[in-house]
């Protein structure tokens, strides 16, 4: 598996809904590659801190704050 792999399947592998040998997979990418580890890290986080806050309510500085931590993700 490659990081751009890993990516697309990041949500099956933290729901639990992937089939034992694509978990292997990403277990073992994970335990070779540091930057996808830190993504896994902060895509967790980021969805602990959305799902914490009610959809339709999200205050404009929180959204404003997201954008702004995806969009420097994506320069780096």
């Amino acid at each position: 598996m490659n990081c751009a792999e890993f990516v697309e399947v990041v949500t099956e592998f933290l729901d639990g809904a992937m089939g034992e040998p694509t978990e292997l997979r990403c277990l073992v990418h994970l335990a070779r590659c540091e930057g996808c580890e830190t993504y896994l890290d902060q895509f967790r986080q980021t969805v602990g801190a959305v799902g914490a806050q009610p959809g339709p309510d999200l205050p404009a500085s929180a959204r404003d704050q997201l954008l702004g931590a995806f969009r420097s993700l994506r320069r780096d």
